[in-house]
């Protein structure tokens, strides 16, 4: 058994028709498998690409699943297709609330290139979010924070919706983070400031002036808003309705990122840096085209 997980809890959510109609759209146009193929997986770590060579190696059947965010999973010595990929899904979707589909069964690559930045969808109708529960998990409705714009306007997060949100939580104490953000600038500068795609990143345990001042520093163009924190070390943010909400409750560990569509419902949730930032235009230009209706 083998599996990558990304470094959240997440709940087993596997509907077997969705298992099977994702198992044959990835299917219907298939090439040779090579370990050089290993290295074109997208979002994947080292170790996901290293895992890769070693799938190759075992006997049929055997099959490779991959997630949007990184997950990734394979099994072999299977006694059929069907039930080789059946079971590489579950264990994938052990370790990720995105879903996993098929990257390479026994010999051939099956991945599909055109359907991958779909998979953050189907996107929640305006009744659909209404009704949705209030938290941080896929499906979810945001937590609507109290927070201000970088000239100092009070605003909530709920005042963003109509366009796709891109909420990143980091610091300037948090190595990961400063390591991340010349990244996440190229990916702001290549989706333009008049895209329907919003950035807002928010300070954690700093007050703004801290945040923004290594930003100036470090000459990145991002659009900083000020989550409230007024001290070093402090850990509470505020919600609209005046309540208080531990930054914990937000994110396990910083940087964390979550992406939410034009009703403010969570569609892709990441915690710790992401590689590759590059790779999510696709998707974000997807739910921007596809969500709000």
């Amino acid at each position: 058994m083998f599996i990558s997980r990304q470094n959240h809890r997440v709940p087993l959510r596997i509907i077997s028709a969705v298992v099977i109609a994702l198992t044959y759209i990835f299917c219907t146009s298939a090439m040779a498998a090579k370990a050089s193929d290993g290295e074109t997986i997208p979002h994947i770590d080292q170790d996901g690409k290293d895992a890769f060579r070693e799938f190759l190696a075992v006997g049929k059947h055997r099959a490779f699943v991959i997630a949007p965010g990184g997950a990734w999973a394979w099994k072999g010595d299977g006694v059929d297709v069907d039930s080789i990929v059946d079971s590489a899904i579950q264990e994938c979707q052990q370790g990720t609330e995105q879903p996993c589909v098929p990257f390479a069964v026994d010999d051939q690559i099956v991945f599909d290139a055109k359907q991958w930045p779909t998979l953050w969808g189907p996107y929640a109708s305006r009744a659909e979010a209404a009704r949705a529960h209030t938290g941080k998990e896929r499906g979810d409705r945001f937590f609507d924070l109290a927070i201000r714009n970088a000239a100092g306007k009070a605003m909530k997060l709920s005042d963003l919706r109509g366009k796709v949100t891109v909420l990143h939580f980091w610091g300037t104490w948090c190595p990961s983070c400063r390591l991340e953000m010349p990244e996440l600038h190229r990916l702001y500068q290549e989706l333009g400031a008049a895209s329907g795609i919003q950035f807002v990143l928010l300070q954690v345990r700093e007050d703004f002036a801290t945040a923004n001042q290594w930003v100036r520093q470090k000459n990145l163009s991002l659009p900083l808003y000020d989550s409230g924190v007024k001290k070093s070390g402090g850990e509470n943010l505020q919600l609209s309705n005046g309540k208080a909400i531990s930054d914990r409750r937000l994110a396990v560990a910083f940087p964390t990122t979550y992406v939410l569509d034009k009703h403010g419902v969570v569609v892709f949730a990441h915690v710790g840096t992401i590689e590759g930032w590059s790779q999510y235009l696709p998707f974000l230009r997807d739910v921007e085209a596809r969500s709000g209706k």
